[in-house]
């Protein structure tokens, strides 16, 4: 599949993580004054806890040393975790923690007066869950597998066609917004759907050439809706596209009315695509198309691999290393209303596949 390309070159090295701010002296001069050894306090969070807890009044009086505890309690909690860091972004409170758990710990220390001790018995047991708690290692990214030549995939042609707001003026989707922020207006709203209709020939497309090309099961039925993981109504089609080799990850594409298209890749993941549609997102049925070959033909050459349980939430994650590798995405989270069952199935299915999923089979000719 032609892709454009470009040379980018980064303008300096990108940041470490801040796992450690300095400005915390005047809170050790107090500890000292308390009879208290900072150095205790910064190796024991739970013990720092109490000790904001009893003389948070005290701290809170003094707006330099209320912050300069603020500073101590986040390099204690980010201190807690190999994987803990401070962020902030712009216009946003400073944090300390990881993906999973984050802590605004300029609010830490009035959230400690004001709490009843159920509440703070309650925090105490999150932080030492967290703080005890090892994280993964991190997901390697599948390497797809070079295939030999076969019949390429060629996209079929899109419809092209003109959509006009309501005082007229034409409507230039994937730039409607330019370099400003998207219209308030716009959220939620859905105009000219059917703008994404050539998703449905891009799937049957990707669908066919996975059938010609790989040794696999294609089968047609509305009942294979029952592979994907969110609810989705007005169903067209839907085809489920299994592999022989039981290492590969089946493939199940649910057409919808919206128009759009879902894919359920492996155990534990759906692919939307339009990811929204809504105006305010300003997607495109060529930026989605892209996504959608993207996502079939790195599946099919082996670059896609899942965990689950990942950490102490049990959360779900995926790996996608693009077949032409042109990049690659990742993503995880909680598994969301999910069948015990059905949870417990993958886990047990994805034992098999921890390097990744397998490259499918080609067909013999």
């Amino acid at each position: 599949m032609a892709l454009g390309s470009a040379t980018y070159r980064l303008a300096s090295d990108p940041a470490p993580p801040v796992r450690h701010l300095g400005g915390y002296e005047r809170f050790v001069a107090f500890c000292a004054g308390q009879g208290v050894e900072a150095v205790e306090l910064a190796a024991d969070p739970v013990r720092l806890i109490g000790f904001l807890r009893t003389f948070g009044k005290d701290i809170a009086a003094d707006a330099g040393l209320k912050q300069a505890a603020g500073v101590f309690a986040g390099n204690t909690l980010a201190r807690a975790r190999p994987d803990a860091a401070w962020t902030a972004y712009e216009g946003a409170p400073a944090m300390v923690g990881t993906d999973d758990l984050r802590f605004e710990v300029g609010r830490l220390l009035d959230a400690l007066r004001e709490a009843d001790e159920a509440s703070l018995q309650g925090f105490i047991t999150k932080v030492s869950e967290w703080a005890g708690d090892r994280p993964d290692p991190p997901m390697m990214h599948p390497q797809p597998a070079f295939l030999p030549a076969a019949p390429g995939y060629v996209r079929p042609g899109l419809p092209e066609d003109t959509y006009y707001a309501e005082d007229g003026t034409v409507i230039p989707y994937g730039r409607r917004w330019g370099d400003g922020p998207p219209d308030p207006d716009s959220y939620s709203v859905t105009s000219h759907t059917e703008r994404f209709a050539g998703l449905h020939l891009v799937a049957r497309a990707v669908i066919d050439h996975l059938a010609a090309v790989y040794d696999v099961e294609v089968r047609e039925d509305n009942a294979v809706t029952a592979d994907l993981l969110v609810d989705v109504r007005d169903v067209v089609a839907a085809v489920n596209v299994t592999p022989q080799d039981p290492g590969a990850a089946p493939l199940t594409f649910v057409l919808t009315g919206f128009p759009g298209v879902v894919v359920h890749a492996g155990a534990l993941h759906d692919f939307p695509f339009p990811v929204c549609g809504c105006d305010a997102c300003d997607e495109t049925v060529l930026t989605q198309a892209d996504r959608l070959e993207r996502l079939v033909l790195s599946v099919a050459a082996g670059g896609y691999a899942e965990r689950y349980p990942v950490g102490r939430r049990r959360w779900r994650e995926y790996a996608l290393t693009a077949f032409d590798g042109s990049g690659a995405e990742s993503g995880k989270g909680e598994p969301g209303p999910i069948d015990e069952t059905r949870l417990q199935e993958a886990e047990i299915r994805l034992r098999d596949v921890q390097g990744g999923w397998a490259p499918w089979p080609l067909r013999r000719r």
